[in-house]
């Protein structure tokens, strides 16, 4: 029989997931940037130019080069902290695989109750994503192991706020933190440092949601500097301090944000590698998924 434990826990999982998502297509990895940085040629330092010249090429090359290794850690206050690794393309919205570790937090209490590892696969798909539970999730459900979630689902769940963290979900990309950085209007070049074996620039700013600006042309248009007004607003973030690390290929490899929230600080570093990496992900087996609206109504049915 189902339990309410594994209707609570599905939600858990399903904003777990999602915000997983978000975190590491905002950031950077491991260093090595195989794809097109290799393609470079070394005279095309961000080193030297100025910071907001070199920020602006970092967001053009970044986001073309569509795909990435993730190596990530994320805390949200009481709410959540979690290790997630794997590959993600943004050639097309976010597509990828990615293995999330609950680390600590209120939701990964929750899972931990019903029993499994405490490891989970999400597979990030054009129209959702699915998520492994594991063998435990599956003696609930006649076999079905994985839950899928709709983004349309999600959207009509969680009204305005879901809509708002899907169509993030979506369209979220790793040069998205580089813009952010421009728009805070803030950016200092802090100097060159070492990122896992690789020489990189760091640059350091903070944003100010009352302050954000889209002067620099080339980064956000007004409609996205709204966009990130109201996400920072409604997470209770008034400031928060990005860094970057860029390689001499115009290329992310590390990206730290902090700040503080209505459930407590967040905290998030994320690593890229592997730039161009090919990035295949397959739905999981329909005999072994089970939809989470569906899930819901055998919950309900199950308690009346």
């Amino acid at each position: 029989m189902l339990t309410n434990n594994v209707r609570r826990v599905g939600l858990s999982v399903a904003v777990v997931a999602a915000l997983t998502s978000v975190a590491a297509c905002g950031g950077s990895d491991d260093g090595g940037s195989k794809g097109g940085g290799k393609k470079e040629s070394a005279g095309r330092s961000v080193t030297k130019v100025d910071p907001i010249a070199a920020l602006v090429a970092v967001q053009k090359k970044t986001g073309q080069a569509q795909s990435a290794r993730i190596d990530s850690t994320m805390t949200m206050g009481s709410t959540m902290s979690t290790k997630q690794t794997g590959a993600i393309d943004w050639s097309d919205g976010i597509t990828g695989s990615l293995t999330i570790t609950p680390t600590g937090g209120a939701m990964a209490d929750g899972m931990k109750q019903l029993g499994g590892s405490g490891t989970m696969e999400a597979r990030y798909l054009k129209d959702g994503y699915a998520v492994d539970m594991g063998e435990v999730m599956a003696q609930q459900t006649g076999g079905k192991r994985w839950i899928s979630y709709s983004y349309d689902d999600l959207q009509k769940l969680a009204g305005a706020s879901g809509a708002a963290l899907m169509d993030q979900m979506q369209n979220s990309t790793p040069e998205q933190g580089v813009k952010s950085l421009l728009a805070s209007g803030d950016v200092k070049k802090v100097g060159r440092e070492d990122v896992r074996g690789v020489s990189a620039t760091h640059y350091s700013g903070t944003i100010d949601v009352a302050k954000l600006t889209a002067k620099f042309g080339n980064n956000m248009g007004t409609d996205e500097i709204a966009q990130l007004k109201k996400q920072l607003a409604e997470s209770g973030i008034t400031t928060e301090k990005i860094d970057i690390w860029v390689d001499d290929h115009d290329l992310l490899v590390k990206k730290t944000e902090r700040g503080d929230m209505k459930t407590g600080e967040l905290n998030s570093t994320v690593y890229y590698s592997d730039y161009g990496t090919k990035v295949s992900v397959e739905r999981p087996p329909a005999d072994q998924t089970v939809d989470f609206m569906e899930l819901m109504k055998q919950q309900q049915g199950a308690a009346s």
